[in-house]
């Protein structure tokens, strides 16, 4: 009976829901509003819109209820009680291999339809295993700040949340873990997926060269893209000793770094709003590193929020790609001559990735690259990043 009526539900929301805004905050609104609904309720018609959107653009002509069920047929590794009540022919078949599951559904779908646009992808990312990567949950992970590795490790314990140590600051745990009132956010450690992290080597990179060179004064660093801030936040662990600055387009969003940086107990930096996609008029060349975060499709991060995945148009792409190529345009005559540019975006275009860092190293300025990487995030439940480091000639 509640399968049936969790099923119905979930098809009445996304018949609603126009992709206006997060799923997750349409969700949350729709439940206040039909107070009816549990928290398992909740939870289980929640999971039914979720596998509707993993299965992104494929099946589009399919009914809405067999797209949820469909979705979660493929979500699935384990017997579920929607489908053995609904689907039980489906259900029985839950453990078999994802090429089986895709000829036992009865329509014609390839895993590549989920994500069409094979053409668009950076060339190192594997089609099918990206696909593929959209029917799993993504982990949550963590970066314990320095000197509380082991006091949030031993609260997560203490808390009986799950956890692996990926290395020394990072750890993966099951997405919907509670750990807002387990430990302190910012302070002892940042939500930070495990591909964000690994730009920290990039910068450490860039701050070791400069070591190289043998400057002893601060680094003065710009996070010229800052949003929320957790690239200033990895910054100042790898080096605290910098003089930051940071900005953005969107005055609220510095209102929520300001926040996360007093809980970090970071107090000194300058910040200010701006739109860098108009005429820096009159500036210098005042830093040493610039740190670009760039604004994109976001695609690298769809696994998160399939719903982005669902309602994207493709021509999108081309939008993004000028607007960053018009970013760095705007903050490379603030570096100074030896400093170093690091261009990040979590997307998986080419256009957006590698055609942005080919545009940047025959930007005039003269910047030299030094090391670009596509950081694959799908074979480790984790987003898809792209991270260019560059150095301008002396």
């Amino acid at each position: 009976m509640h399968s049936h009526s969790y099923v119905n539900s979930a098809v009445r929301i996304l018949k609603q829901y126009e992709g206006q805004g997060p799923l997750a905050l349409f969700l949350k609104k729709y439940f206040s509003a039909n107070k009816k609904h549990g928290s398992r309720d909740r939870k289980e018609i929640a999971h039914l819109c979720y596998c509707y959107f993993r299965l992104g653009k494929a099946l589009l002509q399919v009914p809405v209820q067999d797209r949820i069920l469909t979705g979660l047929f493929l979500c699935s590794n384990e017997s579920n009680k929607i489908l053995a009540n609904v689907r039980p022919q489906w259900d029985q078949q839950i453990g078999l291999p994802m090429e089986r599951k895709l000829s036992t559904i009865g329509h014609s779908l390839l895993i590549t339809d989920i994500f069409p646009w094979k053409h668009e992808l950076s060339e190192t990312i594997d089609q099918e295993k990206f696909c593929e990567s959209f029917l799993v949950q993504p982990d949550l992970f963590l970066r314990t700040r320095p000197g509380y590795e082991s006091t949030v490790k031993e609260k997560l314990r203490k808390a009986e949340i799950n956890f692996q140590e990926l290395n020394l600051s990072c750890l993966s745990l099951p997405n919907s873990s509670k750990i807002e009132d387990v430990i302190e956010l910012d302070k002892e450690a940042v939500v930070q997926d495990y591909n964000s992290q690994q730009v920290g080597k990039y910068l450490e990179l860039a701050i070791a060269s400069r070591c190289i060179s043998g400057s002893r004064l601060p680094m003065a660093v710009w996070d010229c893209c800052a949003g929320s801030g957790g690239k200033s936040l990895l910054l100042r662990d790898v080096v605290p000793n910098v003089d930051l600055t940071v900005s953005d387009v969107r005055e609220s969003i510095l209102v929520n770094l300001r926040k996360r940086f007093s809980k970090a107990g970071i107090t000194n930096y300058r910040f200010f709003v701006t739109d860098l996609t108009k005429s820096q008029s009159g500036v210098s060349a005042t830093h040493d590193l610039i740190v670009c975060d760039a604004p994109c499709t976001g695609s690298g991060t769809w696994s998160r929020t399939p719903e982005q995945l669902a309602i994207f148009e493709v021509s999108k792409i081309e939008s993004y790609s000028a607007l960053q190529k018009k970013i760095v345009s705007s903050v490379i005559p603030q570096l100074k001559s030896g400093g170093f540019f690091v261009y990040i975006t979590c997307s998986v275009f080419k256009k957006e990735n590698e055609e942005v860092a080919e545009f940047i190293k025959n930007n005039k300025a003269g910047l030299d690259l030094i090391k670009m990487e596509l950081l694959n995030g799908y074979d480790k439940k984790a987003d898809t990043m792209f991270v260019a480091l560059f150095r301008r000639s002396l």
